[in-house]
Protein backbone atom coordinates (compact mmCIF):
# COMPACT_ATOMS: atom_id res chain seq x y z
CA UNK A 1 0.00 0.00 0.00
CA UNK A 2 0.98 3.93 -0.37
CA UNK A 3 3.28 5.05 2.42
CA UNK A 4 1.07 7.68 4.75
CA UNK A 5 3.91 8.96 7.15
CA UNK A 6 4.55 11.43 3.84
CA UNK A 7 2.43 10.99 0.64
CA UNK A 8 3.75 10.86 -2.70
CA UNK A 9 1.94 14.48 -3.45
CA UNK A 10 3.44 15.92 -0.31
CA UNK A 11 6.67 15.41 -1.69
CA UNK A 12 6.34 16.18 -5.44
CA UNK A 13 5.13 19.32 -4.11
CA UNK A 14 7.94 19.39 -1.59
CA UNK A 15 10.36 19.06 -4.21
CA UNK A 16 8.53 20.97 -7.10
CA UNK A 17 8.97 18.05 -9.44
CA UNK A 18 5.70 18.42 -10.19
CA UNK A 19 4.50 15.81 -12.94
CA UNK A 20 8.36 14.64 -13.91
CA UNK A 21 8.60 11.57 -12.50
CA UNK A 22 5.15 10.22 -12.84
CA UNK A 23 5.94 7.64 -15.40
CA UNK A 24 8.20 6.51 -12.18
CA UNK A 25 8.36 4.77 -8.95
CA UNK A 26 10.95 6.52 -7.85
CA UNK A 27 8.92 8.94 -5.70
CA UNK A 28 6.69 6.45 -4.24
CA UNK A 29 9.72 4.62 -3.39
CA UNK A 30 11.52 7.33 -1.34
CA UNK A 31 8.58 7.38 1.13
CA UNK A 32 8.20 4.15 1.54
CA UNK A 33 11.88 4.41 2.30
CA UNK A 34 11.60 6.90 4.67
CA UNK A 35 8.44 5.25 6.29
CA UNK A 36 10.20 1.37 6.45
CA UNK A 37 13.25 3.48 8.14
CA UNK A 38 10.61 4.89 10.20
CA UNK A 39 9.19 2.22 11.21
CA UNK A 40 12.35 0.62 12.79
CA UNK A 41 12.25 3.18 15.36
CA UNK A 42 8.54 3.66 16.50
CA UNK A 43 6.81 1.76 19.01
CA UNK A 44 4.87 -1.23 17.57
CA UNK A 45 2.69 -4.44 19.69
CA UNK A 46 6.27 -6.31 18.36
CA UNK A 47 9.10 -8.36 19.27
CA UNK A 48 12.13 -10.49 17.70
CA UNK A 49 11.26 -14.10 16.08
CA UNK A 50 14.79 -16.08 17.19
CA UNK A 51 14.00 -19.64 16.91
CA UNK A 52 11.43 -21.73 15.02
CA UNK A 53 10.39 -25.05 14.85
CA UNK A 54 7.17 -27.84 13.75
CA UNK A 55 6.28 -30.92 14.90
CA UNK A 56 2.98 -32.49 13.98
CA UNK A 57 1.81 -29.92 12.10
CA UNK A 58 2.06 -27.43 14.91
CA UNK A 59 4.37 -24.74 14.42
CA UNK A 60 6.61 -23.08 17.63
CA UNK A 61 8.45 -19.66 17.54
CA UNK A 62 11.06 -18.46 19.73
CA UNK A 63 10.49 -14.85 20.57
CA UNK A 64 12.74 -12.41 22.25
CA UNK A 65 10.47 -11.26 24.97
CA UNK A 66 9.12 -13.02 28.12
CA UNK A 67 5.35 -13.19 27.45
CA UNK A 68 4.32 -10.96 25.26
CA UNK A 69 1.26 -12.89 23.61
CA UNK A 70 -1.72 -14.62 24.66
CA UNK A 71 -3.50 -17.78 23.52
CA UNK A 72 -6.14 -16.64 21.48
CA UNK A 73 -4.17 -13.56 20.13
CA UNK A 74 -3.58 -13.23 16.33
CA UNK A 75 -0.05 -12.80 15.22
CA UNK A 76 1.62 -11.75 12.56
CA UNK A 77 5.05 -13.35 11.81
CA UNK A 78 7.53 -12.24 9.43
CA UNK A 79 10.90 -12.76 8.03
CA UNK A 80 11.32 -16.17 9.91
CA UNK A 81 11.11 -18.51 6.42
CA UNK A 82 8.21 -19.18 4.10
CA UNK A 83 6.43 -21.99 6.36
CA UNK A 84 6.25 -20.30 9.72
CA UNK A 85 5.57 -16.57 8.00
CA UNK A 86 1.61 -15.27 7.92
CA UNK A 87 -0.97 -14.66 10.44
CA UNK A 88 -1.89 -17.25 12.96
CA UNK A 89 -4.24 -17.71 16.11
CA UNK A 90 -1.98 -18.49 18.84
CA UNK A 91 -3.02 -21.57 20.59
CA UNK A 92 -0.45 -22.48 23.33
CA UNK A 93 2.22 -20.26 24.99
CA UNK A 94 5.05 -20.77 27.54
CA UNK A 95 5.07 -19.07 30.00
CA UNK A 96 1.62 -20.18 30.54
CA UNK A 97 -1.03 -17.74 29.30
CA UNK A 98 -4.26 -19.69 29.77
CA UNK A 99 -3.30 -22.53 31.26
CA UNK A 100 -2.72 -24.47 27.98
CA UNK A 101 0.09 -25.74 26.60
CA UNK A 102 1.73 -28.19 24.44
CA UNK A 103 4.71 -29.91 24.49
CA UNK A 104 7.87 -29.02 22.64
CA UNK A 105 9.51 -31.61 20.96
CA UNK A 106 11.51 -29.88 18.91
CA UNK A 107 13.56 -28.71 21.71
CA UNK A 108 15.89 -30.26 24.08
CA UNK A 109 15.50 -28.56 26.66
CA UNK A 110 12.99 -28.74 30.10
CA UNK A 111 9.55 -27.68 29.89
CA UNK A 112 8.89 -25.80 32.70
CA UNK A 113 9.17 -21.87 32.27
CA UNK A 114 10.79 -20.90 35.17
CA UNK A 115 13.97 -22.92 33.28
CA UNK A 116 13.74 -20.95 30.17
CA UNK A 117 16.56 -18.23 29.64
CA UNK A 118 15.07 -15.11 31.24
CA UNK A 119 14.17 -13.07 28.56
CA UNK A 120 12.72 -15.74 26.07
CA UNK A 121 9.06 -17.21 25.69
CA UNK A 122 7.42 -19.40 23.24
CA UNK A 123 4.28 -19.44 20.85
CA UNK A 124 2.45 -22.23 18.80
CA UNK A 125 -0.18 -22.12 16.17
CA UNK A 126 -1.48 -24.75 14.04
CA UNK A 127 0.68 -24.86 10.69
CA UNK A 128 -0.13 -27.95 8.29
CA UNK A 129 3.99 -28.62 7.23
CA UNK A 130 6.86 -30.73 7.13
CA UNK A 131 8.48 -31.20 10.77
CA UNK A 132 11.06 -29.06 11.43
CA UNK A 133 13.90 -29.43 13.93
CA UNK A 134 14.78 -26.09 15.91
CA UNK A 135 16.55 -23.23 14.05
CA UNK A 136 17.61 -20.21 14.82
CA UNK A 137 16.41 -17.49 12.64
CA UNK A 138 19.25 -15.19 11.84
CA UNK A 139 18.58 -12.04 11.34
CA UNK A 140 15.86 -11.68 13.27
CA UNK A 141 12.15 -11.99 12.15
CA UNK A 142 9.47 -10.30 13.72
CA UNK A 143 6.27 -10.98 15.72
CA UNK A 144 3.59 -8.82 15.32
CA UNK A 145 0.24 -8.65 17.65
CA UNK A 146 -2.71 -6.38 16.63
CA UNK A 147 -1.37 -2.97 14.77
CA UNK A 148 -3.17 -0.05 17.39
CA UNK A 149 -0.50 2.72 16.04
CA UNK A 150 -0.31 2.60 12.47
CA UNK A 151 -3.13 4.75 11.84
CA UNK A 152 -2.02 7.08 14.54
CA UNK A 153 0.99 7.49 13.64
CA UNK A 154 0.21 8.71 9.97
CA UNK A 155 -1.90 11.04 11.29
CA UNK A 156 0.57 12.86 13.80
CA UNK A 157 3.02 15.81 12.53
CA UNK A 158 5.79 15.13 13.94
CA UNK A 159 6.21 11.58 11.99
CA UNK A 160 4.97 13.49 8.86
CA UNK A 161 7.09 15.65 9.45
CA UNK A 162 10.40 13.50 10.06
CA UNK A 163 9.39 11.22 7.03
CA UNK A 164 9.15 14.39 5.04
CA UNK A 165 12.57 15.67 5.89
CA UNK A 166 14.22 11.61 5.26
CA UNK A 167 12.05 11.37 2.02
CA UNK A 168 13.72 14.81 1.01
CA UNK A 169 17.19 13.98 2.18
CA UNK A 170 17.01 10.65 0.10
CA UNK A 171 16.06 11.89 -2.95
CA UNK A 172 18.13 14.50 -3.04
CA UNK A 173 21.06 12.09 -2.40
CA UNK A 174 20.09 10.12 -5.23
CA UNK A 175 19.94 12.71 -7.48
CA UNK A 176 22.38 15.72 -6.31
CA UNK A 177 25.59 15.78 -6.72
CA UNK A 178 26.66 17.78 -3.88
CA UNK A 179 24.55 16.68 -1.45
CA UNK A 180 25.86 17.44 1.72
CA UNK A 181 25.47 21.25 2.01
CA UNK A 182 28.83 23.79 2.28
CA UNK A 183 29.48 25.76 5.31
CA UNK A 184 31.25 29.24 6.12
CA UNK A 185 34.45 27.48 5.66
CA UNK A 186 33.89 26.21 2.37
CA UNK A 187 33.91 22.39 3.61
CA UNK A 188 30.80 19.91 3.71
CA UNK A 189 29.84 19.78 7.12
CA UNK A 190 27.89 16.11 6.45
CA UNK A 191 29.20 14.49 2.68
CA UNK A 192 27.40 11.63 3.52
CA UNK A 193 23.67 12.24 4.03
CA UNK A 194 23.32 8.32 4.11
CA UNK A 195 25.55 7.91 6.92
CA UNK A 196 24.54 7.22 10.57
CA UNK A 197 23.81 10.88 10.55
CA UNK A 198 20.39 10.54 8.70
CA UNK A 199 18.45 9.21 11.31
CA UNK A 200 19.94 11.61 13.89
CA UNK A 201 18.78 14.53 12.02
CA UNK A 202 14.97 13.82 12.76
CA UNK A 203 15.29 11.73 16.22
CA UNK A 204 14.17 15.04 18.21
CA UNK A 205 10.67 14.79 15.82
CA UNK A 206 10.11 11.08 17.24
CA UNK A 207 11.53 11.09 20.57
CA UNK A 208 7.94 10.59 21.94
CA UNK A 209 7.18 8.11 20.19
CA UNK A 210 10.52 5.83 19.96
CA UNK A 211 10.35 2.25 21.21
CA UNK A 212 12.45 1.52 24.23
CA UNK A 213 14.17 -1.09 22.00
CA UNK A 214 15.83 1.67 19.68
CA UNK A 215 17.27 3.81 22.45
CA UNK A 216 19.81 1.28 23.21
CA UNK A 217 22.80 1.82 22.32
Amino acid sequence: MPATYVTAATLKASLGVGTLYDSYTWIEDTCQAAQDLINGFLWFDNTPVVGTALVSNVATVMLANPGIFTTGQSVTIAGAGSTFNGTYTITATIPFSTGTSNILPAFNMQLNYWQFPQGYSFIQYAKTASDQNFRRVLPYGTATGDDTKSASYANTPAINAAALILAENIWTARFSTQNGGTGVDGYSSSPFKMSNTLIASIRGLLANYLSPASMVG
